[in-house]
């Protein structure tokens, strides 16, 4: 079992826990609708990564209303 053998001040604690911190998000404009996205990601409201269209919205697709 472990047992320190001198007490840990606050100050040295908290030094231990400096690189500890949450980093603020980095959100990048979409260049087709300019929505804020993730860097590197599919754009959520377009569907557009790289200058082309990746993943089709749903109100673009047309279903069998018997296959619903």
């Amino acid at each position: 079992m472990a047992v320190q053998q001198n007490k840990v001040s606050k100050s040295r604690r908290n030094n231990r826990r400096a690189h500890d911190a949450l980093v603020a998000a980095n959100p990048n404009e979409c260049a087709n609708c300019g929505e804020l996205k993730r860097p590197h990601h599919v754009c959520a409201s377009c569907g557009h990564y790289d200058d082309r269209e990746v993943v089709a919205q749903a109100d673009e697709i047309d279903l069998d209303e018997d296959a619903a």
